[in-house]
């Protein structure tokens, strides 16, 4: 049923309710470092309604919620060019299951507009820090037909697993599957190609080539104090912080003499002078060792523009949102290697030794995991959105 003036009490009533159970679900998503860089606001005043409709270029619909999201700029990652798009991604991934979880309420999106200019919205009590990414305007109607308790499941199950896979080869029938999973109707469906390596020569290939690359982020002095200061020394303080992640995550378990070994040895004044006598190789051989011994495919993600821009970073944000709860739901796990495309000579080396297509943006092992991992922290604000 449709309101045929302002937004009904009881629909309005209704739509908080819907928006809380789906920034629940989307602030489990996945984000570079467990950084959480995103921001969501819903307009609800005269004025910032007008604001949100000029954006889309219509009058104000009576009948129409409008969203807002938006990068959050006090917790986005800077240390490397590559991250600005990165940051979007990590946007995009969240947008796409906030809208996913709506629409599974019956709540879908009328008119969408990506935002290209990133400056403050002009709507009263909007956080400076903020930049705008993408408006919605949203109506209440037919939904999606996807069970919001199975979508809730799948964000609560899904998490990086970095220990040993399995090896037996997955089916090709499933990774067609995963290639074009698409549970409900994506903007830009064509802006990202996906890739599967499944071969062992492929596989002990990009082990190799961590080997040889993947020490860049220890031995680069501002991307690895970024890092650092993710890294979180106790359930207890990762809880504090909200973001982050522990060393047993990274690792896997440990004993409080390795625990306290790695503590001292990750420090960045501790580490970036033990890099100058190659340290850094031995942490790359760390991963190799994972890739080669516990790794059935790999999968990458590449942007088909050859300059993407902010609509294709937030279309390649929503195919990895749901490629990694479609593996998630056919059991299996991802773990991102970001280093290999967050520097440019090493994306493009990567790109032209293994035939990706595209600009390659995501790069991860598949496979079924061997152990369980604890979920990460979220921190208080993840799931809660700015009502304006």
């Amino acid at each position: 049923m449709q309101p045929t003036g302002p937004v009904a009490p009881e629909l309005e009533r209704r739509f908080g309710e819907a928006l809380a159970g789906a920034a629940a679900v989307a602030g489990l998503g996945p984000s570079s470092h467990n950084c959480q860089p995103w921001g969501l606001a819903r307009l609800v005043s005269e004025d910032a309604r007008e604001a949100a409709a000029a954006l889309l270029g219509r009058a104000c619909g009576r009948d129409e919620e409008y969203l807002v999201l938006a990068l959050d700029r006090r917790r986005e990652l800077v240390a490397l060019p590559a991250h600005a798009v990165e940051m979007r991604v990590s946007c995009g991934a969240y947008w796409r299951t906030l809208l996913r979880g709506l629409a599974a309420q019956g709540w879908v999106p009328s008119r969408m507009e990506v935002s290209s200019n990133g400056c403050a919205l002009p709507v009263r009590g909007w956080p400076p820090e903020w930049s705008p990414l993408c408006v919605a305007a949203v109506r209440y109607g037919e939904g999606s037909g996807e069970r919001f308790e199975d979508l809730h499941a799948l964000a609560r199950d899904r998490r990086t697993r970095r220990g040993p896979y399995r090896t037996e080869p997955l089916a090709a029938g499933l990774l067609d599957a995963l290639e074009t999973a698409r549970p409900v109707a994506q903007p830009q469906p064509d802006a990202v190609v996906v890739q599967h390596l499944t071969s062992r020569d492929q596989c002990a290939e990009f082990a190799a080539f961590c080997a040889r690359r993947a020490g860049r982020d220890f031995s680069h002095p501002r991307a690895w104090r970024e890092t650092h200061s993710y890294l979180r020394w106790s359930p207890a303080h990762a809880e504090s912080e909200g973001d982050g992640f522990t060393l047993p995550q990274l690792f896997g378990p440990l004993s409080p003499v390795r625990h306290l070994a790695k503590r001292v040895l990750l420090h960045p004044r501790v580490l970036l002078p033990l890099c100058r006598l190659g340290y850094h190789h031995r942490l790359a051989g760390g991963l190799a060792a994972t890739v080669r011994t516990g790794t059935p495919a790999l999968v990458a993600m590449g942007f088909t523009a050859a300059r993407p821009g902010p609509a294709d970073a937030l279309a390649g944000g929503a195919r990895l949102a749901d490629y990694w709860l479609a593996a998630t739901e056919a059991g299996l796990a991802l773990h991102p290697v970001s280093v290999v495309v967050q520097h440019e000579d090493l994306r493009q080396e990567l790109r032209d030794q293994f035939g990706l297509e595209g600009r390659t943006f995501f790069v991860s092992r598949l496979g079924r995991p061997v152990d369980s991992a604890a979920p990460t922290a979220r921190r208080p604000d993840a799931t809660a959105h700015l009502t304006l």
